[in-house]
Parts: structure tokens; C-alpha cells; sequence
């Protein structure tokens, strides 16, 4: 744990985004090679990260009430830190989605969308490595510009697998099932473009 004098707030919300990243991983993971068996063990090793997630969060947030001087504005530390718990949050829910709809196997187009997600973490990982820098980097910009891209990307994923599904199945609860899923994947990729738009209007605040 670093102390005190030492607690650097932009090292910490990168910390954070490797929660979000690790969930990410360990999503398409579990999707890809899906096993009913595991999936009791898969649930339990990403709450775990959520909950060290949540924890990473809470130690800066009760730091930063006693920070003297702030290295950008509380509201901002505040915002951008339940932003990323938010991506980490959103991964989750997808996985206990699987699980609460007791799904047997996984739609192939679901595994574009995991892949994505994972892109759309390791992007908002690199622009908050970037972030500390802001001024001078020459990164932030492009790696912001790649996860808004694929923000739309998994808008277009979204259209385009909830429209097949209703194209290619009349059982009510699958289309109910996996309209469901499909918004809980697309809700990660809105949840990680909350983060750029947040270290964007840090940015411009602070420029």
C-alpha cells in the first residue's frame, strides 16, 4: 500500500482500469471456451475482482477527503474513479446474466463482441497510463479516439445481433435471454466510452 505522501491518484486510476481489464479477459475467456461446470468457479473469480475493484476505489476516495491539494478537482477524481468501476461493474453483470438465464452455449457472434470489449479495456487502460501526462502526451488523443470507435462498433454489433436473433429464432425466451445479453455487452463498451469522455473534459478543464 503506498502511503500517504507518496499516493499518486493517476497511478491508482490506472490500477483501477486493470480490474477492469483482467474482468474483460477473463469474460471472453469463459465465453469462449464455455463449460456449464465452471461457471460457478468463472462467477466467483470475477466478483472477487470486482470486489478488490471496489476496495482500490473506496482507499482513494477516503484519501482524497483528507488530500490537502488535489492534483485535478475532487469531482473530477471522484467521477472518473466510479467511471471505471462502472466498466468493471457492466463485465460482470454479463457473466451473472449468463448464469441467471441458465444459458447452455454461447451465440458465436457474443465472442466478437467479448473481443471488443477486451480491446475497448486495453484502449481505456493505455489513455489512463497516458492520462498522468496529458499535456505532453502524444497517445491520450488516439487511444480516446480508438475507444470511441469502438463504442460504435459495439453499437453496430448490438444492431446487428439482436436483428439476426429475431431473424433466426421464435422462442420467446431465448429472443428475451439474448436481447437481454446483447444489452449488457453493449452497455460495457458505453460504460468504457464514459471514461474517455471523462478524462477528455478533465483534460480540456485543465489545458
Amino acid at each position: 500500500m503506498k502511503g500517504k505522501k507518496d499516493y499518486n491518484y493517476f497511478e491508482a486510476f490506472v490500477d483501477l482500469s486493470k480490474f477492469s481489464l483482467k474482468s474483460a479477459e477473463i469474460l471472453n475467456k469463459t465465453l469462449r471456451e464455455f463449460d456449464i461446470k465452471k461457471l460457478e468457479e468463472k462467477l466467483r473469480e470475477m466478483h472477487n475482482i470486482e470486489h478488490s475493484a471496489d476496495i482500490a476505489k473506496h482507499d482513494m476516495l477516503n484519501r482524497l477527503v483528507k488530500e490537502f491539494l488535489p492534483p485535478i478537482e475532487r469531482e473530477d477524481i471522484t467521477s472518473l474513479s466510479q467511471k471505471i468501476d462502472d466498466v468493471t461493474d457492466a463485465i460482470e453483470d454479463v457473466l451473472m446474466g449468463i448464469d441467471i438465464f441458465n444459458v447452455q452455449s454461447i451465440r458465436p457472434e457474443i465472442l466478437k463482441f467479448t473481443e471488443m470489449i477486451v480491446d475497448c479495456c486495453k484502449s481505456m487502460d493505455v489513455a489512463l497510463a497516458e492520462f498522468q501526462n496529458f499535456k505532453k502526451s502524444k497517445r491520450l488523443h488516439s487511444e480516446i479516439v480508438e475507444i470511441n470507435r469502438l463504442e460504435e462498433e459495439g453499437d453496430a454489433l448490438y444492431l446487428s445481433g439482436v436483428r439476426n436473433l429475431y431473424k433466426t429464432s421464435k422462442d420467446p425466451i431465448e429472443l428475451m435471454v439474448w436481447t437481454e445479453i446483447f444489452r449488457r455487452l453493449e452497455k460495457c463498451c458505453d460504460a468504457c466510452e464514459d471514461v474517455a469522455n471523462d478524462i477528455e473534459n478533465i483534460v480540456m478543464k485543465n489545458s
